[in-house]
């Protein structure tokens, strides 16, 4: 899952890059409104944590000029002003949830988690398939009771694809979900991951199986 932050004081810009980073997300940011708002108009983000005070364009007007656009990503509004009539005008511009400063990261982490969950019309905390479970919360994969130790990348990529079970996931959205600015971007390097994978997979006998959809991409699901 990928996320978005336009945030314009670099220490709290920092701190929440390096505490989505640890918690499996691939992290793009910004430091001003006009920049964050050409971000989430060219990328693919599952949530974008937008603070409504900023420089250049400030939150609300990036909201506005945001939901003007079919654009799936999910908002969380930040901001240190709490009032009842502050949050309104927040949520009424578009915002799917609005988080008021300071807040704890453990909070932030749950609010994007259940917003990410909502886009993929998942409910759950957990994904079964086959014997293989993901543990979103924990961020932890078993197959059939035995644990499973997946690199940082690979983890972000096998729960993005269980996000989309059953369905084909093209190159370019794993790119755009899984990868960040930081990371690199090439077709070899996710065949590269996705070989790694399913060795791990097939090694613990797990029913779930990452299938390559030639000329388009992979598809997660049982028995293909």
């Amino acid at each position: 899952m990928k996320v978005l932050i336009v945030e314009d004081s670099p220490l709290l810009r920092r701190s929440l890059e390096e505490g989505l980073r640890q918690a499996g997300y691939a992290v793009d940011s910004a430091a001003d409104g006009r920049d964050g708002l050409w971000r989430a108009q060219s990328g693919d983000y599952d949530v974008i944590l937008l603070d409504l005070m900023l420089p250049v364009m400030d939150g609300l007007t990036v909201l506005r000029e945001l939901r003007k656009q079919p654009l799936a990503s999910r908002v969380i509004a930040i901001t240190a002003k709490d009032t009842v009539q502050d949050r309104v005008r927040g949520l009424d511009a578009g915002a799917d949830d609005y988080l008021v400063k300071p807040f704890a990261l453990e909070e932030l982490l749950a609010r994007v988690r259940s917003l990410c969950r909502r886009g993929y019309l998942a409910n759950q905390d957990e994904f079964v398939i086959g014997n293989l479970a993901i543990r979103l919360q924990a961020r932890s994969v078993t197959v059939a009771g035995k644990q499973l130790l997946p690199t940082r990348r690979e983890y972000m990529l096998l729960e993005y694809l269980a996000m989309r079970r059953g369905h084909t996931v093209t190159r370019s959205e794993i790119e755009e979900h899984v990868y960040d600015d930081q990371a690199e971007r090439t077709s070899n390097v996710i065949d590269a991951t996705v070989a790694r994978l399913r060795r791990k997979l097939a090694q613990l006998g797990c029913e779930a199986k990452i299938r390559t959809v030639r000329g388009m991409g992979y598809c997660l699901d049982v028995g293909t």
